[in-house]
């Protein structure tokens, strides 16, 4: 099988991603007809009013942060999925209904939209951390990727379908229609082989599971660093249901046929990304900023383009551009976060990724009737390209802060490593590594101020959350001195909760203050000496030859 649908070898994968293909089509159809009934029936072509919509679809995910995740991580996933995809099509029915019997209102509207971003909150994190647990940390690349194909692909199909459909008939029937897709996730669900599926390892219960999710993700830059790149673009950029509709209806006064092709056509380019994404075994924060900055020119491009069918084909390279981003993100995040916080991390991922459209789409819709639906492409373009330079900015910063700090601590490991063969000349000088690590860990808690040791304790014993940055910390430690014995050469990647599951970067892992701390206090350890003999001579005061490498 071709790299790029590996993962469908997977029976699990494949029968799921059966099922979200006519979900995610039908999940399309109903954005498009939602926003034409507030744009052109509910209200008088009101940019504002549509805003609204959209973003009571998304608040409720960054409301509800502090459940989500920690609910994702606690409960059966696949469970939790069938309770709210069951939800997501009732709140379909009823729109159908209200519509087509010509009760719906706009308040009613909105107040559906609100709901539908509640389940929507549950359901995010769930999916999100539950493809991991069909196709294991292995083929999670390709899963994600083929994941976002499907999306797009819906995408690609589903707005044209609902702007003939809404030409034909009105916007009822596409509700309808949307309700029945939700049938095909839930048939899907429904007939995997749950025996071999991978659940990770279920968090604890209580208040501290949620603030050790946080606290993960603060000892983590890089994970921040992607959280606020598709946070300002989620915000600013990503809000093409509201742009597009503006631009065909004020810039190119096209009907909702048109309407539904914009988004068609801009699938083209976002269906493109998701393959090319899916044949990327790792994908890295390089590829982050980039496509960033690619997407914000494209989208500028867009804004300037003078005519519908010029308009429609800019369009292509921002779905390519964006669809890249998206991917890379989310494929990013995962692979880097340990499987038990994996829930939490990405309910955090999808808060603010999607969480900032209830404040930028009635923004841009704002913009869009003060300066013209142009600026509210425009805006997002600019926005795009100015966090992607500020991102290079601090990555090119940190890492020569970082490859000077390595150079310094070389240094001072090869001044040490003579000194002690200088010392101890005729006897064969060996360290137990085993012995030093985990007494290491227990001095270090043991003899530390506590302010130093806050980031480790807090998580122990303040806020009875499971040891697993102790465990990490142990992990840590071993790898760097597996890499310092192989003349400092690079430490082995390190397992986490799961086989497979690696993080490239130990550091991002801890707090360095911990880390620097338990550093000093092995390199001022004695080592263990033996004679050549074999026979145990006890300790010594000279500092040791290896040196943990930071």
């Amino acid at each position: 099988m071709s790299p790029t649908f590996s993962a469908l070898r997977i029976p699990n994968y494949r029968i799921w991603a059966s099922g979200a293909i006519v979900s995610n089509t039908g999940t399309w159809m109903q954005r498009v007809a939602q926003d034409w009934l507030v744009l052109t029936v509910l209200s008088h072509d009101s940019g504002v009013a549509v805003g609204i919509t959209t973003g009571l679809q998304f608040a409720p995910m960054l409301l509800l942060l502090p459940v989500t995740g920690a609910v994702a991580d606690r409960w059966d996933r696949r469970r939790l999925l069938l309770a709210t995809q069951a939800a997501s099509g009732v709140l379909a029915l009823a729109l159908g209904l209200l519509v087509i019997t010509g009760q719906a209102r706009l308040w009613e509207v909105f107040v559906l939209a609100g709901l539908l971003g509640v389940v929507a909150a549950f359901d995010g994190p769930a999916r999100q951390a539950f493809v991991s647990e069909m196709v294991g940390v292995e083929e999670l690349p390709n899963a994600v990727g083929l994941n976002s194909a499907s999306f797009h692909a819906g995408r690609l199909i589903g707005p044209g379908i609902a702007g003939l459909l809404i030409h034909w008939f009105g916007t009822g029937p596409v509700f309808l229609i949307n309700a029945a897709s939700f049938a095909a996730v839930l048939a899907s669900l429904l007939r995997m082989r749950v025996a071999e599926l991978r659940p990770a390892p279920r968090s604890g219960r209580g208040p501290g599971s949620v603030r050790a999710g946080m606290a993960y993700v603060r000892g983590r830059p890089d994970l921040i660093l992607i959280l606020a790149i598709v946070g300002m673009v989620g915000t600013f950029g990503l809000n093409f249901q509201l742009t597009t509709a503006l631009m065909a209806r004020a810039v190119f006064d096209k009907g909702p046929g048109e309407y539904g092709i914009l988004g068609s056509i801009m699938a083209i380019g976002s269906l493109g990304g998701a393959l090319i994404a899916a044949r990327r075994s790792r994908p890295s924060i390089e590829l982050v900023i980039g496509a960033t900055f690619a997407f914000g020119v494209a989208a500028t491009v867009a804004a300037m383009m003078p005519s519908y069918l010029a308009f429609a084909i800019a369009l292509i390279p921002v779905g390519l551009s964006s669809l890249t981003l998206m991917t890379a993100a989310n494929a990013t995040v995962q692979l880097s976060t340990a499987p038990a916080m994996r829930g939490r991390v990405m309910a955090l991922y999808m808060a603010i990724f999607m969480g900032g459209t209830p404040v930028g789409s009635p923004l841009l819709g704002w913009v869009g009737e003060q300066f013209g639906a142009r600026w509210t492409i425009a805006s997002g373009g600019l926005i795009g390209m100015l966090t992607a330079a500020v991102a290079l900015t601090w990555t090119l910063w940190r890492r020569r802060s970082a490859q000077a700090e390595g150079s310094a601590q070389t240094e001072g490991s090869a001044q040490t490593e003579g000194s002690a063969q200088a010392e101890g000349a005729g006897e064969e000088l060996v360290t137990d590594e085993g012995d030093q690590v985990e007494q290491g860990v227990r001095d270090h808690q043991r003899q530390q101020p506590a302010a130093a040791t806050e980031p480790l304790a807090e998580h122990q014993a303040h806020h009875r959350v499971p040891d697993e940055r102790t465990e990490a910390l142990v992990e840590v430690v071993r790898a760097a001195q597996d890499g310092a014995g192989g003349q400092h050469g690079p430490a082995r990647p390190v397992q986490l909760a799961e086989p497979g599951d690696q993080v490239a970067d130990h550091h991002h892992l801890l707090d360095h203050r911990v880390l620097d701390g338990l550093e000093h206090q092995h390199r001022d350890r004695p080592p263990v000496r033996r004679q050549r003999g074999g026979h145990h001579v006890g300790r010594d005061a000279q500092p040791a030859t290896g040196e943990v490498q930071g």
